[in-house]
């Protein structure tokens, strides 16, 4: 019997070549729509669905291959006599190789300005059903979604005149995956334009960008998944110019440091060590702010990641070169910079689109044993006229300054999180620790004389006055916090106590 191939491609790459090897090889080609058109104006001699079926397509191209003498041939086991019967009887031709891959649903909904009806019309149905039918029926059809995948088809077919069952199974797999991703994609669209903040189902889908060398450790086995549609500010889409390939501890430290740069307008640096800044600065020029950085933790920045929020100029760079450092990423490089820090092999230099920062997911996920935990960002829009001075002080312009310079760096560091600033840099950082007095013990050691007239930021309230008090005895004059404690007036007797200014935001920055 006449082995026959479908073939209705979206993608039309190498779909000219794969078909005229599977004619070489006495293989009748099954065509529909514009890949038949395809086909037909290179010489390749096709069938049209509607010969096949005995009805024309219909619907504006809806309907066309949704039929039983399509299906039954996908479907029709080879090894049941009763299967076989059938498709005899109702005079079925086996259908025994299919290549289709789908109406491009991503391209159209990633387009601007795309309208409902023009994504509606651009979910493959007809496409998905002829993928699964043939890949549910791997035993005896071939089924090929991806166009690098043509050649080992055709490398087996040259060598045996037939695929190996190892082969169908696996491209079988990969038809479930991506019929899979593909009506995830659907289904969060239309979700959303549907306004459901709550669906029943999660249905999130990623795609491999690359397998990394190891995960935390050289133990653990790792890889890179990026969203379907990833917005540009992010590290998934930042581009590399230089150095080694991210690790997976470079893309977490990478993704942590970019999120605390887009809390800022001004020229800013920042710098991060294991998921927490240890150095942000700014000022009037991006040397400026990567002098001050620096300065905040000159010892920590070593080995360190650096998001610059302007372009890295040749001053910058230079300075930047005489130090051990992971990642730099910043908007760009001028010609000169990129050429002194690439004298270091290793160093990964990259660009990222800081015009879309604002374009960042409102959502995101964290994985647990057994599931995931999904919560809004912690993006919310803060008016800082709605501050409350609590205490009999009122701060001063330039500890105001501070203060909110302070407040969007705090509510990056691991809690308990406190920072100790000037209205330029961080001074110093304490992260991560079990209470709270020992985080602003870590913060002011860091600081220290430079705690004398700085300000403090803690990211929840203080349980106890003990940090407020620690903190006054070393010089701070003005705390921004959360408020909240059933002992808050003990926190605000304290520090009228010393004479320090108190801001309550009613907002808090918990970051585990």
């Amino acid at each position: 019997m006449t082995r026959r191939a479908l073939i209705s491609v979206s993608d039309k790459k190498g779909i000219v070549e794969f078909a005229k090897e599977l004619q070489a090889c006495g293989i009748e080609i099954i065509s529909t729509g514009g890949t038949k058109q395809t086909l037909d104006e290179a010489g390749v001699s096709t069938i049209s669905v509607d010969e096949v079926t005995g009805f024309p397509e219909m619907m504006d191209g809806r309907v066309k291959t949704l039929h039983p003498k399509i299906h039954g041939g996908l479907l029709g086991r080879r090894d049941l006599d009763t299967h076989m019967d059938a498709m005899k009887a109702h005079d079925i031709s086996p259908i025994d190789f299919v290549c289709v891959n789908l109406y491009p649903f991503k391209d159209t909904i990633s387009q601007k300005n795309v309208t409902e009806n023009q994504a509606i019309e651009n979910i493959d149905i007809g496409g998905p059903s002829m993928l699964r039918s043939a890949a549910k029926n791997f035993a005896s059809v071939t089924v090929v979604v991806d166009p690098e995948d043509y050649s080992l088809v055709l490398a087996e077919l040259r060598e045996t005149n037939d695929t190996t069952l190892a082969t169908r199974k696996k491209l079988a797999a990969k038809v479930f995956r991506h019929t899979a991703s593909y009506d995830a994609l659907i289904a969060e669209y239309l979700t959303s334009a549907a306004g459901e903040s709550l669906p029943e189902k999660l249905t999130l889908s990623f795609e491999l960008k690359q397998t990394l060398r190891y995960g935390e450790n050289s133990h653990q086995k790792a890889e890179f998944y990026k969203e379907l549609l990833p917005g540009k500010y992010s590290i998934a889409q930042a581009e590399q110019l230089h150095g080694k390939e991210l690790s997976y501890n470079n893309i977490k430290d990478g993704d942590a440091a970019i999120k605390i740069a887009r809390e800022f307008e001004k020229p800013t640096v920042v710098v991060l060590k294991h998921m927490n800044p240890c150095g942000i600065g700014t000022g009037q020029t991006i040397y400026d702010a990567y002098r001050s950085a620096y300065e905040a933790d000159p010892v920590s920045i070593f080995g360190g990641i650096i998001v610059l929020n302007r372009e890295v100029d040749e001053e910058t760079a230079e300075d930047m070169s005489q130090i051990f450092l992971e990642i730099i990423i910043a908007p760009s490089f001028s010609e000169k910079a990129l050429e002194i820090l690439s004298r270091k092999k290793n160093i990964r230099l990259l660009t990222l689109d800081f015009s879309k920062k604002s374009e960042t997911p409102k959502r995101e996920v964290v994985s647990v044993l057994g599931g995931l935990l999904v919560q809004d960002q912690d993006i919310i829009e803060e008016n800082e006229q709605e501050w409350k001075v609590v205490t009999d002080r009122q701060p001063t312009e330039e500890e105001l300054s501070a203060l909110s310079f302070a407040w969007k760096a705090v509510k990056h560091v691991k809690s308990n999180a406190i920072v100790v600033a000037n209205d330029k840099q961080t001074l110093g950082i304490g992260a991560g620790q079990m209470n709270r007095v020992g985080s602003v013990k870590i913060a002011i050691e860091q600081a220290g004389e430079k705690s004398t007239n700085a300000v403090l930021a803690s990211d929840a309230y203080f349980p106890m006055n003990d940090s407020v008090e620690y903190a006054a005895q070393h010089g701070i004059k003005a705390i921004v916090q959360p408020g909240g404690s059933i002992k808050d007036q003990d926190s605000i007797d304290m520090a009228n106590k010393y004479g320090v200014a108190m801001v309550f935001t009613d907002v808090r920055h918990f970051r585990h």
